[in-house]
């Protein structure tokens, strides 16, 4: 079963997200989850899962930041409340949302599934054993994994569930081990509250104060694109497919997910029986999806065929989009535009200046290729390289209503045994039936009828069915007052909703939900980190974990401490600059060692970790 999983900003971005072929969806909730600017009321969220699970598709929940104290009392009512909406999982950090869990099952009470965020810093086997030692059913997988170490991963834990980023922006430190943000800013990234540290300018200084890069985005990635290795992910054991972007808007949602929902069907399409959808239902588009029409600052895999050394976006932590072509000539106020692109009044376009600066223009209109900018930009000399990242034709294909429709096949049956008038309805995709009966006399007709029951049980409208057979050879010559067959094809298709919404399959958590049971030397979790409240502490105790670090959000002032670790990368600066030794590169040409400088001067010492393969980013205290 392959499960494409969508963001969703709210509850507009979740029906997108479905209608545009997402099998299940990520969404927050009111408080406490890692994207404190995109919360949503629980009556949306219980309103998305009605939608999505018409589809069978699933709708999961974020509840996936570490919690204090004193919300301890606010967690167990919105936890009940997710329940009671219906949601099919909760992705957690904190081992507080566990012990919750199982008090209520204890007590009998539903709960979702739990899932692991990836901010539970999932790198390896050991960590994926022990989250399914405690009941999650998935684990989010860290995004720094090579395709060859999740193959490691699903071999020795073959019955959990592999969840694997594959679109969207990409964090520099490994989830939940970056501090950056609340040290610089007082903002926890462990609490929503990302102030995008890794976004910012610094120069790169050596122990001598040599400045080997200056003004640069040292720590700004590229945006992760996967979509040409779907089919190693799923060969290595992901079981979901996961798009980033909760605070994107319901186009960028609608334009990702059409894509690799597309692609996905590609796969099945070129191995068949050997994958399936999680969800149901067929997408029927009126635009061609295009990955480089929406946000991005390029795109890389990241580390899935091991490393590279363009996969940062050094000059600029903007949206570049894609590449239109190049000046070819400027006169007076307009551009001449080299290739052979079609442009638009509206469009939004940009490019590199000389000091490699990134300057966005508006084209207040165009004619062919000669375009004129608003404003003419400063900086723009011929043989410059444009790029759009603002389509606005695509984006208003995209902004129609009815950019994508998602239908499912059926077919009707139609059968009468002189006493009841009996309307089957049958789901093509799974073979699920449902009948509504009807005692009643009917009369001969005085000609066949096919076409007028034909033309009735067609009319599906609004319902998320389409009629691709009708079977009416045993009725057609008895006449059926269109009323009565209008009333049965209506009660047939509530009945199939109620079906598809009550045979979701299991979706809630099992208290005996120990799915892999590690060994012994690893089952116990060395060290807990990013403790914050007493529930969690006594957790991880009972589960004879010794060493628990509490969260930097709860830690007081160390004094003996002479600097802290705020970022743990497999992003290296050594590796990126050509100075990489382990991997064959030159010898480094400075001494260590290095510091990343921001303008107000604070300096952030570098460890590189040959060992691990991983840059470590520490803080002078």
């Amino acid at each position: 079963m392959i499960e494409l999983l969508a963001p969703a900003k709210n509850l507009e971005c979740g029906i997108a997200a479905i209608d545009n072929g997402a099998d299940a969806v990520y969404i927050g909730a009111e408080r406490f989850g890692a994207r404190a600017a995109a919360t949503n009321s629980v009556e949306d969220i219980a309103a998305l899962c009605r939608y999505a699970h018409m589809f069978r598709a699933k709708v999961y929940v974020t509840v996936n930041t570490i919690i204090y104290d004193e919300e301890m009392a606010e967690t167990r009512r919105l936890l009940q409340r997710l329940a009671e909406a219906g949601v099919d999982a909760l992705l957690v950090q904190d081992m507080a949302v566990v012990a919750l869990a199982r008090q209520w099952m204890e007590e009998g009470v539903r709960m979702p599934k739990l899932h692991a965020s990836t901010q539970t810093d999932n790198r390896n086997a050991q960590q994926v054993v022990w989250l399914a030692s405690q009941g999650f059913t998935r684990v989010v997988l860290a995004r720094e994994l090579s395709v060859v170490e999740i193959e490691d991963i699903h071999r020795q834990v073959p019955n959990v569930e592999l969840e694997a980023f594959v679109h969207g922006a990409l964090c520099v430190s490994y989830s939940g081990a970056c501090y950056a943000s609340q040290y610089c800013f007082g903002r926890s990234a462990n609490r929503g509250e990302c102030a995008q540290f890794c976004r910012l300018k610094f120069s790169l200084e050596d122990a001598d104060g040599k400045v080997l890069a200056r003004d640069k985005h040292l720590l700004s990635l590229k945006d992760m694109c996967r979509i040409d290795s779907l089919e190693e992910l799923l060969l290595a054991g992901v079981t979901s497919l996961k798009i980033e972007g909760r605070l994107k808007d319901s186009d960028y949602v609608k334009n990702v997910v059409a894509a690799y929902s597309q692609k996905l069907n590609q796969i099945i399409r070129s191995t068949p029986g050997l994958y399936r959808r999680a969800s149901l239902g067929k997408c029927d588009y009126s635009f061609a999806p295009a990955l480089q029409k929406s946000f991005n600052r390029g795109f890389t895999d990241y580390f899935l065929h091991g490393r590279k050394t363009d996969i940062a976006a050094m000059d600029s932590p903007k949206a570049t989009g894609e590449k239109v072509g190049q000046v070819k000539a400027i006169e007076g106020r307009s551009i001449v535009v080299a290739g052979t692109t079609s442009f638009a009044n509206g469009d939004g376009l940009c490019f590199f200046d000389a000091k490699r600066q990134l300057v966005g223009f508006r084209v207040n209109r165009a004619e062919g290729n000669r375009l004129f900018p608003a404003q003419m930009p400063e900086g723009l000399k011929k043989g410059a390289t444009l790029y759009r990242n603002y389509d606005k034709s695509f984006v208003q294909m995209l902004s129609m209503r009815d950019s994508s429709i998602r239908k499912m096949d059926v077919e009707w049956d139609a059968d009468y045994d002189g006493q009841t008038l009996t309307l089957s309805m049958i789901l093509v995709e799974t073979g699920e039936k449902v009948s509504v009966e009807r005692l009643m006399s009917l009369d001969v007709a005085d000609k066949p009828q096919q076409e007028m029951m034909v033309k009735q049980l067609a009319k599906l409208g609004n319902t998320p069915f389409v009629a691709i057979n009708t079977n009416v050879d045993r009725v057609k010559r008895f006449f059926v007052p269109s009323s009565v067959m209008a009333d049965m094809r209506r009660m047939a298709c509530d009945d199939m909703l109620k079906c598809l919404a009550t045979n979701m399959g299991p979706s809630c958590l099992s208290i005996n939900g120990h799915i892999c049971p590690p060994t012994e030397e690893i089952r116990c979790l060395k060290e807990a980190k990013n403790v914050a409240n007493t529930m969690a502490r006594d957790y991880y105790l009972q589960q004879g974990v010794n060493s628990i670090v509490m969260a930097m959000e709860r830690q007081r002032k160390n004094k003996r401490l002479s600097k802290i670790r705020i970022m743990e990368c497999k992003h290296c600066l050594r590796y990126a600059m050509g100075h990489c030794v382990r991997h064959g590169q030159s010898m480094p040409v400075w001494k260590e060692p290095l510091n990343l400088v921001m303008d107000d001067k604070r300096r952030f010492t570098l460890e590189f970790d040959c060992r691990n393969c991983q840059m470590n980013v520490y803080a002078q205290l």
